[in-house]
């Protein structure tokens, strides 16, 4: 069934509204809202939404299902909020039907925090036969749409929300962004996990073939080159590294608690912070997965290092937001006026679910001048793996010179046994 108005199945009362015994498919089309205040844009979305929700008629219940029209139009209850109040987008449509979504945000994310619908029984064309001609509303705190500030969440895959046990509604072709700071949609995105997932095609295996599970290890990451600046456009922060992210979280499709790692793509993460003494930030965001150091510059011993590390992450087959962080943490310590440098590959311990290995480290949070590194310090890693051929030379060289005195000791002593005629 290709259609776009609604659609009823289960009255039996032998007429031609019965049908679609098995569920419908529906022709929905992205429309696009928009809300102001004065002439600024905090909300827009290019959604399509299709509902099914279940009412009583005389004869029994029946189910209904159609598609959000595309004359559907921005209600007068929409909102940028302000104040205590949050952004609100209310979609208007048919007979006294309306679509909400609320906003929230934090310092990285804004979400959806409640869906809700108000649907109106006495529109006979929705809902035919209907018993009651009331309006009924209802709403869920359950959405699994956020994104990062400054972003725009896509989600073309469909995702079906249900907000009672009567009503579901499908989101599909989503394109929105809230607290926004211009009048277009960013071109940076947050896209859904249902849209991020990669599925390949399972082996052909005889009856008596098994395959035991083997990880398969990522290579090293790219490396990033990231740089805060201050008011005047001047460096304040320069960081070069490759990230690879550890996270330990509870499996929606296995049930139980599995170890993801995740390469940081430097193409696709943003970066921003703050500069100052004694505290520095250095926030990174791809997608969703949001990370941000903190430096800390011990006035007393004039030297640095990474004080804090927070996280936030909704990765495919998460149930829910992965939220961690440390604030006590005494990492990549250097001093005041150089850069800190590490080659080696060197793992930071944040919390017991979530670590952080670094590779071609250099970082200098403080006292950046000409926007360029300071003279490095290297980290002990890379001191030793200097080391171990130095020694190792020192030793063969040694080796060297003993056989070398062994010879001459021999040879003088083979000549003492002889005179001369």
């Amino acid at each position: 069934v290709g259609r776009i108005g609604p659609y009823t199945v289960g009255d039996d009362d032998n007429d031609d509204n019965d049908g679609c015994v098995s569920g419908c498919v529906f022709a929905a089309h992205a429309v696009t809202f928009e809300v102001t205040d004065g002439n600024s844009t905090c909300i827009k979305a290019e959604l399509s939404a299709s509902f099914s929700i279940s009412y009583n008629t005389a004869n029994g219940t029946s189910v209904v299902w159609f598609a959000l029209p595309s004359s559907a139009a921005v209600g007068s209850s929409s909102s940028c909020g302000g104040g205590d109040v949050p952004p609100e987008l209310v979609v208007s449509f048919g007979a006294g039907h309306a679509l909400a979504l609320v906003f929230t945000s934090d310092r990285w994310l804004y979400r959806v925090a409640n869906i809700s619908l108000q649907y109106n029984l006495s529109d006979t064309t929705t809902f035919p036969r209907s018993s009651s001609s009331r309006i009924v509303s209802v709403m869920t705190n359950a959405s699994e749409i956020s994104a990062r500030l400054n972003s725009t969440y896509r989600c073309l895959s469909s995702m079906s929300v249900s907000l009672s046990t009567e009503v579901n509604v499908t989101f599909s072709d989503v394109r929105m962004e809230a607290y926004m700071n211009g009048a277009n949609l960013s071109t940076n995105e947050s896209v859904c996990s249902a849209d991020q997932t990669v599925t390949t095609a399972a082996p052909t295996l005889s009856p008596r073939t098994t395959v035991a599970p083997s990880p398969i290890p990522l290579p090293a990451p790219e490396r990033g080159n990231y740089t805060i600046t201050d008011g005047n456009g001047t460096a304040c922060l320069l960081a070069l590294m490759g990230l690879q992210l550890n996270i330990t979280h509870h499996s929606k499709s296995l049930n139980k608690t599995v170890s993801k790692v995740m390469n940081l793509q430097p193409n696709r993460t943003t970066a921003s912070g703050s500069c100052g003494v004694p505290r520095a930030t250095l926030m990174l965001s791809e997608d969703l997965t949001n990370l941000t150091f903190t430096f800390t510059l011990n006035l007393t011993t004039q030297k640095f290092f990474l004080s804090a590390v927070n996280v936030s992450a909704f990765w495919p087959d998460m149930t829910d937001w992965f939220v961690e962080g440390n604030g006590s943490l005494n990492f990549l310590q250097c001093s005041v006026g150089r850069s800190y440098m590490c080659s080696a590959e060197q793992m930071l311990a944040v919390v017991p679910t979530f670590s952080i290995n670094t590779f071609r480290l250099q970082l200098q949070p403080f006292n950046v001048t000409a926007n360029r590194f300071a003279a490095a310090e290297e980290c002990r890693v890379d001191q030793e793996n200097m080391l171990i051929p130095i020694i190792v030379g020192a030793a063969l060289a040694g080796l060297v010179l003993i056989v070398l005195i062994a010879y001459l000791i021999g040879r003088k002593r083979t000549h003492a046994g002889y005179q001369t005629i």
